[in-house]
C-alpha cells in the first residue's frame, strides 16, 4: 500500500472510532437522566411522585426535537465572537440548518448525528438540574416552556460563548471551562433561582414567622441510587467534553485527546481529577453531616468545583477543590432558604454555588496558563467575567420567563391541588393502594 491509502484506512479507522466512542458517551448519559428521575422521585412525597417523573420524561422528549430545529444551530451561530445576536451566516451555522445535509443521514458526514446527540444530552441535563428544584408545585405546561428555553436555547448559547474556541469570552478573557462547570452548571443552578423566586415554596415549607419546615421525600434509598446512577451518566457527560483528533474533528494531531478548545488533554487527568474531586465532595459534606442525601451531592458538588480544569489540576487539588465543595452545599443550601426560596433538592447550591467555584478556581490557581488555542492566556479577571456572564445568562432568561408565566396564572398549581397531591392530575397510581394508605405527607 501507498503512503495515502495507509493514511486512508488509519482515517477511516480513527473516524469511526471517534464515532461510536460519541454513540456510547451519549447513550451512557442518559444515566444522567434516570438518576435525575430516581431522585426527585425519592426526594417527592408520595403523593406527587409520578408527577415528577413525568416531568423529567416529557423534558427529554421536548428537548429532543426543538435542539434539532434550533438548539444546534444557535450553537454555531453564537461560536464565531457574537454575544448578543447570532451570526446567521457563519459556515457551521449554516451547516446545521434543520434541513441542510448536515442533520441527516449521508455517507459523507457520519459524525454530525454523533456531536448533535451528545449536545442534546448536554443539552437534556441542564433542564433536569433545574427540574429537581421545582418539584410538587409547578405546572406540566410551564414546565416544558421552561425546560426547552433552558435545554434548547439559553445554555447552548453560553456554550457558545464559553465552550467554543471561538467564543468571546475565549478569545478575549481567556475563559477555561472543559468541564462545563460554568456553562452547564451555573446556567442551570442561576437559572433554577430566577424560577424559583417567582415559583414560591411548596405549601407548608415556611410558617408565618419565616422557620422552614421540613418537606421530607418518601424514600431516601430511591434518592441516593439516583444520585449514584447521576454519577455513571456524568462518566459519559466528561468523557464527551474530550474530542479525538481525527480528520473529522478537524485536526491535524496524529493522536491523543483534545478539549473542547482544541488544546491537549487526556483521559488519565478527566480519570484522576473526576474520582478524586468526587471522592473529597463525599468527604467534605460527611464531615459537615451525616446525612446520606448531602454525602451523595457532595460528591457531585465535588466534581462541579474540580469541573472547569479538569485537564489541567493536579489530583489532590482536585480532591481539594471536592472537599471545600462537599463542605460548602449546605451551608450555601440553609442560606438560600432563609432567603424564603424553596429550592427542593438544593439544585442551586450544589450547581449554581459549585459551579461558581469550579470556574474561579481556575482564575485563583491557574492564572497565566497559555490559552488554548489562540485565545487569552487564563486569568482571574477573565474567569470573573466568564462567572458573571455565566450567572447572569441563567438567571435573568430563567426569572423574566417564569415571572411571565406567573402572571399569565399558570406557573404554579394551586394550593388546593398542591395538598391533594400533584399526581392527582395523572391518570395512575404510584404505589399499591395498600402503600398508598400510609401517611407520607
Amino acid at each position: 500500500m501507498s503512503p495515502e491509502e495507509v493514511r486512508a484506512v488509519v482515517d477511516a479507522a480513527a473516524n469511526a472510532s471517534m464515532e461510536a466512542y460519541y454513540w456510547w458517551a451519549t447513550g451512557i448519559m442518559v444515566c444522567i437522566h434516570a438518576g435525575f428521575m430516581m431522585y426527585e422521585m425519592g426526594q417527592s412525597r408520595v403523593r406527587n411522585v409520578l408527577a415528577s417523573g413525568v416531568k423529567n420524561i416529557l423534558a427529554f422528549a421536548f428537548i429532543i426535537p426543538t435542539f434539532f430545529l434550533f438548539g444546534w444551530w444557535l450553537y454555531w451561530a453564537y461560536g464565531t465572537g457574537n454575544i448578543f445576536l447570532p451570526d446567521a451566516g457563519a459556515e457551521f451555522a449554516q451547516y446545521y440548518v434543520p434541513w441542510s445535509d448536515g442533520m441527516g443521514p449521508n455517507l459523507q458526514d457520519q459524525a454530525s448525528g454523533v456531536f448533535w446527540a451528545a449536545f442534546v444530552l448536554f443539552s437534556a441535563t441542564t433542564a433536569s438540574i433545574v427540574s429537581g428544584s421545582v418539584i410538587e408545585r409547578i405546572r406540566i405546561s410551564s414546565w416544558i416552556i421552561l425546560a426547552v428555553l433552558v435545554g434548547s436555547v439559553v445554555w447552548i448559547i453560553a456554550a457558545g460563548w464559553g465552550w467554543s474556541a471561538g467564543g468571546w469570552l475565549v478569545t478575549k478573557w481567556g475563559y477555561h471551562d472543559v468541564g462545563a462547570a460554568g456553562v452547564v452548571h451555573m446556567i442551570s443552578g442561576f437559572f433554577a433561582l430566577g424560577v424559583l423566586i417567582n415559583l414560591g415554596p411548596r405549601v407548608g415549607r415556611f410558617n408565618a414567622d419565616g422557620s422552614a419546615n421540613d418537606l421530607l421525600g418518601h424514600s431516601v434509598p430511591m434518592t441516593i441510587a439516583g444520585l449514584m446512577i447521576i454519577i455513571i451518566g456524568f462518566f459519559g457527560f466528561l468523557g464527551a467534553c474530550l474530542i479525538y483528533p481525527a480528520p473529522m474533528a478537524g485536526s491535524t494531531a496524529d493522536a491523543g485527546w483534545l478539549t473542547i478548545y482544541g488544546g491537549p488533554a487526556t483521559l488519565s487527568s478527566f480519570a484522576f481529577n473526576t474520582l478524586m474531586s468526587f471522592g473529597g465532595g463525599i468527604i467534605g459534606a460527611y464531615f459537615i453531616t451525616k446525612d446520606p442525601f448531602w454525602m451523595m451531592s457532595g460528591a457531585l458538588a465535588g466534581i462541579f468545583c474540580a469541573a472547569a480544569g479538569l485537564d489541567l489540576w493536579y489530583p489532590g487539588t482536585a480532591f481539594a477543590l471536592g472537599f471545600l465543595g462537599g463542605v460548602v452545599i449546605p451551608y450555601s443550601h440553609k442560606m438560600i432558604t432563609s432567603w424564603g426560596i424553596d429550592d427542593a433538592v438544593g439544585a442551586v447550591s450544589v450547581h449554581g454555588t459549585c459551579g461558581l467555584i469550579g470556574v474561579l478556581a481556575v482564575g485563583v490557581l491557574l492564572g497565566g496558563y497559555p490559552a488554548m488555542g489562540e485565545g487569552e492566556p487564563i486569568s482571574f479577571i477573565g474567569q470573573l467575567v466568564g462567572a458573571i456572564a455565566m450567572g447572569l445568562g441563567g438567571f435573568i432568561p430563567g426569572y423574566v420567563v417564569s415571572w411571565i408565566l406567573k402572571k399569565c396564572g399558570i406557573l404554579r398549581t394551586s394550593d388546593k391541588v398542591q395538598e391533594l397531591g400533584v399526581d392527582a392530575e395523572v391518570p395512575v397510581p404510584a404505589y399499591p393502594e395498600s402503600m398508598q394508605s400510609r401517611d407520607y405527607s
